[in-house]
């Protein structure tokens, strides 16, 4: 599958990390999920490390979704995963970042253990998330906090149980990972964002994944040419 939208593309890998082989009974759903952060602190290297078991550690500034299938507890799930650098979110006016998160249905927030501004910016993130989501539903937005650069402990500026009580005081998942060291900690992120999401709201988004990515990002896209003339 590929689609390139101005500065997107979706990308589905040759060789997939499926954590189990679905069987014939598995529920199929599908989930979009967006992934915001502040610059570097590996957003894109924790999403590609779940998508391809790989570590690439550079990235440019562009907005990619990616497609993956993950099996969890019976259900197989295509995940639509929205990666937007943050340089690109302080660019916009505001609406983009909007209909980002109307799109979405469950979120990783990712800040770098070595970086406390990157850590300070999540709660009024996630509060803004929640109250526009939480708002239209009497379900949990799903949202897992992610601590990554665990592999730099040398440098580390924000404490585990700093990021476990931020995770606690907001009802979010929290996990701290290396995406640069290891596989299985992207795998974890993912499958416990997946145990987050309830039947009620993956049944609702079956079979509206890519349509509903397309108008999205053609009216997010839109808007800025608009605005650039």
């Amino acid at each position: 599958m590929g689609l390139r939208l101005r500065r997107s593309a979706s990308f589905t890998p040759d060789h997939p990390a499926l954590l189990e082989v679905p069987g014939p009974a598995a529920l199929k759903a599908e989930a979009n999920v967006l992934v915001m952060g502040a610059d570097s602190v590996g957003k894109s290297a924790l999403t590609v490390r779940f998508l391809t078991r790989r570590f690439i550690g550079e990235y440019g500034d562009m907005e990619f979704i990616y497609s993956h299938t993950l099996t969890v507890d019976g259900r197989e799930i295509l995940f639509h995963i929205w990666d937007v650098p943050n340089s690109q979110d302080q660019a916009d006016d505001g609406s983009s970042e909007e209909k980002r998160i109307q799109w979405a249905d469950s979120f990783v927030l990712v800040y770098s253990i070595c970086d406390r501004a990157s850590f300070n910016i999540l709660p009024p993130k996630i509060q803004f998330i929640k109250a526009a989501k939480e708002g239209q539903s009497q379900e949990k937005v799903p949202i897992v906090i992610v601590g990554n650069k665990r592999d730099l402990h040398h440098q580390r500026v924000v404490s585990s149980e700093e990021g476990r009580l931020l995770a606690l005081s907001l009802d979010c998942g929290f996990y701290e990972v290396s995406a640069a060291e290891a596989y299985h900690g992207a795998l974890m992120v993912f499958h416990g964002l997946a145990e987050r999401i309830p039947d009620t709201k993956l049944a609702l988004k079956k079979g509206t994944g890519i349509r509903g990515i397309v108008k999205t990002m053609s009216a997010v896209f839109a808007r800025k040419r608009t605005d650039s003339l």
